[in-house]
């Protein structure tokens, strides 16, 4: 089975709210432990990478900057 894929500074949107009642994350790092930040309150919260991907909803994917030369 594959896992979801998302990469750093893709929007997470989860099953449940934080507490603060928001359900958009932000991934900073990735690896085994994924780092997000709450979209709503600024919490920043680093949760093991099986336990997210069974929280995760949906992903909106960030598309990276295109260089101008």
């Amino acid at each position: 089975m594959d896992g979801i894929k998302f990469g750093v500074g893709d929007r997470l949107t989860m099953k449940k709210p934080h507490p603060c009642g928001s359900r958009e994350m932000k991934v900073l790092r990735t690896g085994s432990d994924i780092r997000v930040v709450c979209l709503g309150c600024g919490r920043d919260v680093t949760v093991p990478r099986v336990k997210l991907e069974k929280n995760i909803k949906g992903v909106t994917h960030v598309e990276s900057p295109v260089e101008q030369i």
